[in-house]
């Protein structure tokens, strides 16, 4: 009703779940590395708690577009199941049949569980990871929750075969506390608890769905507004939402074109019960007690997240921003304070990718503004955990790099260009690039998914080159020529600095990162892309890249993990053709699954 007043071309503040309005604060952020951290982190329970509209699912939704291929997930939302239901249920999202009892009898666990294990098995054997996620877990009931963790019992030498992420309400971690379940408690590897955002992030979080809605120049709310948003709303999300849309929608019934703190006061008390606003008192206690947490935080910070899970280059500008950006420290933030976490999980700094480490944590940024900190790895000195070997020699790998280019294009099929020739401008000829970058973390390599050259670091601290072709969560394959050598990603993440290097085919009309407001074929093909990610009808051409297209672009940024940066280069085209499931013979590869040892 208000949008074309306040010259919007969509309502921003709807409470549907709309990728495009995905906004990731520095909590949700935290949130979305505990998770990606308990994925990978051996099997177990992930514990993610928040208050009603905090962001859970949000967080929820964005976590399961950032899955590693081969990721089987079976999604629980309603779990107010006896044990037998919810077993029954896991196995249908799993796409199990399992024979219904014989008449008569009553059905009993035994010919679901024995199910679970064989899939879970047999998924294993083929290098698939098996992923339950459990929403409004608050609603389990500790029988349930018993026979959860007996069905994370199944295991291999290395990891659990089941990974559970319970999401739920504060209650949940009541619960969790209570008699009877001191074992599932201690196999919780990682929990969050989401708090609401504060006062900037409010201001932030509202720019940012307007911006998406279509909005351009000054904020409709004024800078009273703003603060008196924050305070009715507690910070809340979803609360936001609903107060932002009645006091828009109350300025326009007046004809004004600014929302003051009047107008705000009189959506809230239109919207919320009165009674069940956030007491003044109990905001300023909830504020005392983050800045005291996050000052105790900053004692705890550590990098075992930051190495397993990197992020934070710009996903548009490809080779132009990847090689301006030099690798230094910037200032840190403050960690996520300990109440937040337990011994579990990792504790977190942030600050720019040391030079003699791999990988910073995922750390999506917000469609505008500065960069997002990065999560970080400790110094190479202290990297965890530590290796199992002596360091690798790589003495044996070629200074030189374009004997790994050629063994790529042989790879990709394409033909080798002659004895003493560029690899890269005999490619260029062909309709073929090569993308080159400095700031590559493992996680993005990963997200990217293609094989290319990596760049590490001999003893003598000298560059060495081999070409990547299998990355797994423990180890990657290395190649030069006829020899291969499987690596340890702890001693990768001391050898490489986020030198790589692979072959793309960029779309017709393409001359160089698409920047906002830029017409033609590529951004013609760059919306295709775009629809078909969002599953929606292919778009007439004749497109430019600003108003829906722009904020589309920034939402397919966003779940990926990169910055939204809003420039389609290289690495957006790569990770859209990826996630159109194209499959070339440059994929990069998983190891091999070990063997599986049951439990006895």
């Amino acid at each position: 009703m208000y949008a074309t007043f306040f010259g919007l071309q969509q309502p921003p503040f709807s409470i549907a779940p709309d990728p495009r309005y995905l906004y990731m604060s520095e909590r949700h952020r935290e949130a979305l590395a505990h998770l990606l951290y308990g994925l990978g982190g051996g099997g177990g329970f992930v514990l993610l708690s928040g208050e009603i509209g905090a962001g859970k699912t949000t967080v929820c939704r964005c976590f399961l577009e950032q899955l590693p291929e081969g990721t089987q997930v079976a999604y629980v939302f309603n779990p107010r199941l006896t044990a037998t239901e919810l077993l029954q249920t896991v196995c249908d999202e799993f796409g199990l049949a399992v024979a219904p009892p014989p008449a008569g009898q009553a059905p009993t666990v035994k010919p679901y569980i024995d199910a679970l294990n064989a899939h879970l098995l047999a998924a294993h054997a083929r290098g698939r990871q098996c992923l339950l996620v459990i929403d409004e877990a608050q609603n389990l009931s500790p029988e349930v929750l018993e026979q959860l963790r007996l069905l994370t019992n199944l295991e291999t030498a290395e990891r659990k075969l089941l990974q559970i992420v319970l999401i739920g309400q504060p209650e949940l971690r009541s619960l969790l506390a209570g008699p009877g379940l001191e074992q599932l408690a201690q196999r919780v590897i990682a929990r969050y608890h989401l708090g609401p955002l504060g006062p900037a992030e409010t201001a932030a979080y509202v720019a940012h769905r307007l911006a998406v809605a279509g909005h351009a120049g000054a904020s409709p709310f004024d800078a009273a507004a703003l603060r008196r948003i924050h305070a009715l709303s507690g910070g809340v999300p979803r609360r936001i939402n609903l107060l932002c849309d009645r006091a828009l929608l109350g300025a326009y019934a007046e004809g004004r074109a600014r929302v003051d703190r009047r107008i705000v006061e009189r959506a809230a008390r239109e919207v919320f019960d009165p009674d069940a606003a956030p007491p003044r008192a109990g905001r300023r206690r909830l504020a005392l007690a983050a800045g005291g947490g996050l000052l105790a935080g900053l004692a705890l910070a550590a990098g075992w997240l930051g190495w397993l899970h990197g992020g934070g280059w710009p996903a548009g500008r490809g080779n132009a921003a990847a090689q301006a950006a030099a690798p230094g420290v910037a200032a840190s933030r403050p960690a996520v304070a300990p109440a937040q976490m337990t011994p579990a999980s990792s504790s977190m700094a942030t600050a720019s990718r040391p030079a003699a480490s791999a990988a910073a944590a995922l750390a999506p940024a917000p469609a505008s503004g500065p960069a997002a900190s990065t999560l970080v790895p400790p110094a190479a000195a202290a990297v965890w955990p530590p290796p199992l070997a002596p360091p690798v020699d790589l003495g044996w790998l070629p200074r030189d790099d374009r004997a790994a280019w050629r063994e790529l294009l042989r790879q990709w099929g394409l033909p080798e260009p002659a004895p003493g020739a560029d690899p890269c401008a005999a490619v260029r000829v062909q309709g073929w690039r090569c993308f080159r970058t400095g700031t590559l973390t493992l996680a993005q390599l990963r997200r990217l998914g293609r094989s290319g050259v990596l760049a590490l670091r001999g003893d003598d601290g000298a560059p060495r080159h081999a070409r990547l072709t299998v990355l797994g969560t423990d180890r990657a394959v290395l190649h030069a020529g006829a020899r291969a050598h499987t690596l340890g990603l702890d001693e990768l993440a001391q050898r490489w600095r986020g030198e790589f290097g692979t072959l793309w085919r960029p779309p017709e009309g393409y001359a160089g990162p698409l920047e906002p407001g830029a017409r033609g074929p590529a951004v013609d093909a760059l919306a295709r892309g775009l629809a078909g990610w969002r599953r929606a009808p292919a778009p007439p051409a004749g497109q430019a890249l600003s108003g829906p297209l722009a904020a589309d672009l920034a939402a397919f940024q966003r779940a990926q993990g990169w910055r939204a940066d809003g420039v389609a280069g290289p690495a957006t085209f790569m990770l859209l053709e990826r996630a159109a499931g194209l499959a070339g013979p440059g994929r990069l590869a998983e190891p091999p699954a070990p063997e599986t040892r049951p439990e006895r």
